[in-house]
């Protein structure tokens, strides 16, 4: 039996009248929105200083030979970024599929396509980008996959995502249900699926990202054997208020033997589109968290 949060009167008010002031925002011009986001994203700068530092300390690992002035310079506009993801978000819930469409180009598609012709199953293999939200919305109305998600502690919010992960995707895979996640490759099914945040050492091994060592989950290897699925990279990226959705081809000769060097691959593969857009990635998250031989922490 699956325990139902509860939330409190109050919260459960405020939560549906920023919920109103959302669906209000999707009716604005997406300059003005973008606008909106910007200045939301300077209040987190000044504001999150708990996530600032956490940005601080991951940017100054990973781009340690810029100078402090361009490190802060990805920093401000990290915040910016997240300032702008949380409008596009009310967008993957009520926006309209017309609107929404204009904003996007794909590159790619066809590797996904002719693996979903052949009925194969596909890993979409992703990452935590602040634009992670809308880049699915956008995905979805070129080609069917499921998701992976976590529930939203706010019942709320759950709800009015789960309303919209279920009108946009074929199926929505909790994150922990790995024996539907499997069951869905097998079937020839597309599952949308990102490896790269820090969840402990469990089912994870050490591997670079940015030069520094990363626990790193290790599913994406060890799906892609059990299930026989291809792993097909997608990427996203903001420019201007639109989004460039990247399809790459499927990993030629992945799984390997080595599990360490497959998880070293996937990240290598992260970390180079990190580079075209460095503020853009979830700097905001502690990627480094666990060390190796108890090292001490970074934050």
């Amino acid at each position: 039996m699956t325990h139902q949060r509860s939330i409190s009167i109050p919260k459960a008010i405020l939560t549906r009248l920023v919920l109103f002031v959302g669906w209000l925002i999707t009716k604005l011009p997406f300059a003005a929105q973008t606008s909106i986001g910007k200045g939301l994203g300077m209040l987190l700068y000044w504001l999150a200083k708990r996530r600032r530092h956490i940005a601080q300390v991951n940017i100054d690992l990973a781009f340690k030979d810029l100078k402090d002035t361009e490190r802060n310079e990805i920093i401000k506009n990290h915040f910016i970024s997240l300032g702008i993801s949380l409008i596009e978000i009310p967008n993957c819930w009520w926006g309209s599929d017309n609107k929404l469409k204009r904003l996007a180009t794909i590159n790619g598609l066809e590797h996904l396509q002719q693996a979903q012709k052949n009925n194969q199953g596909v890993i979409l293999l992703s990452a935590h980008f602040t634009h992670l939200e809308i880049s699915g919305r956008l995905l979805a109305m070129f080609a069917p996959f499921f998701v992976m998600y976590r529930p939203h502690e706010n019942p709320v919010l759950e709800q009015v995502m789960s309303n919209s992960r279920e009108r946009r995707f074929n199926l929505a895979i909790k994150r922990d249900d790995v024996k539907t996640m499997l069951k869905s490759l097998k079937s020839g099914n597309t599952v949308w699926y990102a490896p790269d945040q820090n969840f402990g050492l469990k089912n994870s091994v050490f591997s670079p990202f940015f030069g520094i060592p990363a626990a790193t989950n290790t599913a994406t290897s060890r799906f892609a054997r059990i299930s026989n699925a291809k792993v097909i990279p997608f990427f996203s990226t903001r420019i201007n208020g639109k989004y460039e959705l990247t399809i790459l081809p499927p990993l030629e000769s992945f799984p390997s033997e080595d599990i360490q060097k497959d998880t070293d691959r996937i990240n290598k593969l992260i970390e180079d589109h990190v580079k075209s857009t460095p503020e853009q990635y979830l700097w905001s998250h502690r990627r480094y968290k666990d060390r190796p031989n108890n090292e001490p922490g970074f934050y």
